[in-house]
């Protein structure tokens, strides 16, 4: 009897897994569809809405004029955005989280993280060249970046690179104040991220909205396959107080 059951235990997580591939797989081609708010922010950018332009010349001249008095700040912004939160630093990260995750056996969260991840940039890099929005042109730049500005790369990086770093990690943080300071770091830091660019000169806000917008809709549309998943193998259903796999402090968190 005992026998029997595991057989069918094996089984229906064996059409799971099938299934979470192809649902995970999906879930980032319909990425763009589930995220309504971005899209309308798309359209109004692409129609050039004289409300959004105000606003964004508004808020890029009176940074760059705080950048240019305060040339001790404006140095600290370019290390933060250049080194701390810069997309290959952040995307190293999630590689060796990756990484350990493969180690622990986790194949299905690893395999989650990094389609995430690569898909997450490739959808960026596909809307830049579709809009083909140019950067802000200052007078006086304190810094410049290659290629074309909406969303911003390096929000949509950190909103993507965060997100997986907290909903893989959280259940091995105690919960309590712990867990609140880790969420306010990493909220911290997606915002922050966004105000380097637009204080240096290199995005528009909505270009930040737009990263911001669009790299939660991936996380979303991919959490949501894995949540599938889950349902599928006869796990219970996480919530987001508890990351998506909150057997990972456990010896076979995937067993």
């Amino acid at each position: 009897m005992v026998r029997a059951t595991g057989l069918l235990l094996r089984e229906r997580r064996a059409r799971a897994d099938r299934r979470f591939g192809v649902r995970l797989f999906g879930a980032v081609a319909v990425a763009a569809l589930a995220a309504v708010p971005f899209g309308l922010l798309l359209v109004l950018v692409e129609g050039r809405w004289r409300p959004l332009r105000v606003m964004d010349a508004d808020a890029a001249r009176r940074l760059h004029e705080s950048a240019l008095a305060h040339p001790g700040w404006t140095s600290a912004l370019r290390f933060l955005s250049d080194w701390v939160w810069d997309p290959a630093t952040l995307r190293c990260v999630v590689a060796l989280l990756t990484a350990w995750l493969l180690w622990r056996r986790a194949w299905r969260l690893a395999a989650w993280c990094g389609v995430t991840a690569v898909a997450g940039a490739l959808t960026g890099l596909l809307v830049k060249t579709v809009v083909e929005r140019a950067r802000p042109s200052l007078a006086d730049p304190v810094a410049r970046a290659p290629g074309f500005s909406f969303p911003s790369g390096h929000a949509m990086t950190a909103t993507t690179s965060l997100a997986i770093l907290m909903l893989v990690l959280l259940p091995l943080v105690p919960r309590g104040w712990w867990r609140t300071l880790c969420w306010s770091v990493a909220v911290l830091s997606v915002v922050g991220v966004g105000f380097t660019r637009v204080a240096l000169g290199v995005h528009w806000f909505s270009d930040v909205v737009g990263g911001w917008l669009l790299g939660a809709a991936v996380v979303a549309s991919t959490a949501w396959a894995f949540e599938a998943w889950r349902a599928d193998s006869g796990r219970r259903r996480s919530s987001m107080a508890e990351g998506l796999e909150p057997e990972l402090n456990e010896a076979g968190p995937e067993r």
